[in-house]
């Protein structure tokens, strides 16, 4: 037998609902539990009027249902300087990372190749450098084709970095995993690899606004989030 009002289950021959006080008939039972009409309370469970037959809930009842929610949401915001450390971690791994790539080419080819090169760009071949040679008009186009190299593979590195290990099983950076931070959505979930590539691209946007004003908001928004992290839906929390 259910209450026709909230749909809680009731003792047969019950002459009220003990949830919510409704006055029960012998023709008012269902089947099936109709849907609540009242407003939910953010844990989910109907709001009903006072009354002395109602149940109350255990503390431990509501705790248990907010934990099955949003575990992560139970963490704090991550503070603003502990994200700029988290930031220069990161940075110096991908320092010592891209070094370490110039290094391997440079063991791999060995330095008579670059020595070797160096001549051509001048207008004289295979003589020692001086000053006084004029410069070869294919040095630009020299200098340009290796940043046009380069300067691709840095931006894919450093997107594949952030974005595989903030929506990895970590959810964070080597910086951020450091200092006990962590990626979430605003519900408190693991990212996807294309959340966690929007939040790396609109860093772009960030990175625009002058005084460094987009990173800055981390340290005074009401969820310390950055311009980047708003942009994604976001959050950056602590581990406590």
């Amino acid at each position: 037998m259910y209450c026709t009002k909230c749909g809680n289950v009731v003792p047969e021959g019950a002459a009220f609902c003990r949830t919510c006080g409704t006055p029960l008939t012998a023709g008012a039972s269902a089947v099936n539990p109709p849907q609540s009409e009242g407003p939910l309370d953010p844990l989910g469970s109907p709001t009903a009027v006072a009354s002395p037959y109602m149940a109350p809930r255990s503390p431990a009842s509501y705790a248990s249902r907010a934990a099955a929610i949003s575990p992560s949401l139970m963490a704090p915001y991550a503070g603003f300087w502990l994200r700029v450390v988290a930031h220069l971690i990161d940075s110096a791994v991908l320092t010592l990372v891209f070094g370490a790539v110039v290094a391997i080419c440079v063991a791999t080819f060995g330095l008579h190749f670059f020595r070797g090169f160096a001549p051509g760009m001048y207008g004289r071949a295979n003589v020692s450098y001086e000053p006084n040679y004029p410069m070869h008009p294919l040095f630009p186009v020299a200098v340009l084709g290796v940043i046009l190299v380069l300067l691709p593979l840095t931006i894919v590195g450093t997107w594949l970095y952030f974005a595989l290990m903030e929506a990895s099983a970590r959810q964070g950076t080597l910086g951020k995993i450091a200092l006990g931070l962590f990626v979430t959505d605003l519900e408190g979930r693991r990212i996807t690899f294309a959340r966690a590539t929007g939040r790396f691209f609109a860093k772009i946007v960030t990175g625009l606004i002058p005084f460094f004003i987009g990173y800055i908001m981390a340290g005074f928004t009401e969820k310390r989030q950055a311009l980047h992290d708003m942009i994604a839906g976001c959050l950056v929390l602590k581990k406590v």
